[in-house]
């Protein structure tokens, strides 16, 4: 099974929230045909489209492919939430690659979190983006880890926007029982995915980005020039980028052996009263809690809960997508089960085995970056900067994002869906009991 075509018409944008609220793109021709550029791109998420944006602001000449439409993916769905950091705790990645280098990483990870409020900022993308991310402890017991972790951010990190969120607090700012303490990073924030993602290309075809939809790419050649084949054309450029994350497939074993597809579910109530969203989130912050299989959610502009819960490890996605994630979110606010839900909605993410980014140069002129884990609003829009820093000379970043240590699956393409599914059922148990 294509896990492009699985759950989704090709072209057609999945029934989201975001798409009904969206500033829509005029849609963009197949190719047909052969052309020559100096970067080929396939994928136009966050990835592709910075990439693009910044070559083209460096002349090159920057074609884009993707089998759907702009952000049709994990771009223009995902809960919007834009963190700080990596995916994963700065006291992880210290074991995991030393201080020095995690000092490094959470360098870039700040830089991350500007470019996306410096891209928002500059060009004037109407995203609706504000800040505030509140991570909210589901036990008791993670409470003292919470504190520590702030206080190690303060001392080694010198962030002082993150601070620790005791029980009485945040039984105060969310209109739950369900968590015990958290920790609020008010330089993280939250905004509208796909609009953002439209607002990219919008600058990225100012620039002179050429964009091809409804244009799956078949193969890629390890040549030079790279041959990048289409079902209707072909396009021979001297660099390519393959950005195309959960949705990468089959056409690069190598990055499929490191980055696996996992779908994740969202849905949006009908719009609430002030004083009803007020006592859900009362200071209109996002959250994620601390479940394996998170919980995350926010309020959209329009005062609609967007929640986000469930995952699956197949191709297709749940029968009836608002019912799978509404028991997620009745356990959190019960309060809600008269609401209507008007928007239910799916996507593939990409997941590593360590939940940290994946980039790699998998011949001289060819590039990849993906698996960012659920991070991919901040870490996707900056290594698309990042590759094209090393396409145009400047690899330090990318070395250094690069440098990660990012293990394969174990068991292939084969075993390896099998075996996420229980041990993810391990961790679904964990966080019941």
């Amino acid at each position: 099974m294509n896990v492009l075509f699985a759950n989704d018409p090709q072209g057609s944008y999945p029934p989201s929230y975001y798409h009904a609220t969206s500033t829509e793109l005029p849609a963009f021709p197949a190719l047909a045909g052969d052309l020559n550029c100096d970067v080929c791109i396939i994928g136009a998420g966050y990835t592709g489209l910075s990439a693009a944006l910044h070559l083209a602001q460096k002349n090159y000449d920057v074609v884009v492919l993707d089998a759907h439409r702009i952000g049709w993916g994990a771009s223009g769905r995902n809960g919007g939430q834009l963190g700080i950091g990596l995916r994963v705790e700065q006291s992880k990645i210290e074991k995991m690659v030393g201080i020095e280098a995690a000092k490094g990483l959470w360098q870039l990870g700040l830089e991350a979190n500007q470019l996306v409020h410096d891209l928002v900022k500059q060009h004037k993308i109407d995203c609706d983006l504000k800040p505030g991310v509140l991570h909210a402890n589901h036990r008791a017991r993670f409470t003292r880890h919470s504190q520590q972790e702030v206080e190690h951010l303060h001392s080694q990190y010198g962030h002082d926007k993150v601070r620790f969120v005791d029980e009485t607090e945040i039984r105060q700012m969310l209109g739950t029982k369900a968590y015990f303490s958290g920790t609020l990073d008010t330089s993280a924030g939250h905004l509208h995915p796909l609009n953002f993602a439209f607002g990219l290309a919008r600058v990225a075809v100012n620039a002179g980005v050429r964009f091809f939809e409804k244009t799956e790419v078949t193969d890629i050649s390890k040549s030079d020039p790279a041959i990048v084949t289409g079902a209707c054309g072909k396009v021979s450029a001297k660099f390519v980028i393959i950005a195309c994350n959960g949705y990468l497939g089959k056409l690069e074993k190598k990055i499929a052996a490191r980055v696996m597809p996992v779908n994740n579910f969202i849905i949006a109530t009908e719009p609430l009263p002030q004083e009803k969203a007020d006592e859900l989130i009362r200071d209109d912050i996002a959250v994620a809690d601390s479940k394996f299989v998170i919980n995350y959610y926010r309020l959209s502009a329009d005062k609609r809960l967007l929640f986000g819960g469930g995952e699956n490890y197949g191709y297709k996605f749940p029968a009836d997508i608002k019912s799978f994630v509404t028991r997620p979110m009745l356990e959190i606010y019960p309060q809600l089960k008269d609401v209507n839900i008007d928007y239910g909605w799916g996507g593939t993410l990409a997941i590593t085995m360590n939940r940290l980014p994946y980039l790699n140069r998998l011949a001289p002129n060819i590039l990849t970056a993906g698996g960012y884990s659920g991070y991919g609003l901040g870490m996707g829009t900056f290594s698309g900067l990042v590759l094209a820093q090393a396409i145009d000379g400047t690899a330090s970043r990318f070395d250094c994002m690069g440098s990660i240590p990012t293990k394969r699956f174990p068991g292939g393409s084969l075993a390896r869906t099998p075996l996420l599914v229980l041990a993810m059922l391990y961790y679904t148990l964990r966080d019941r009991f």
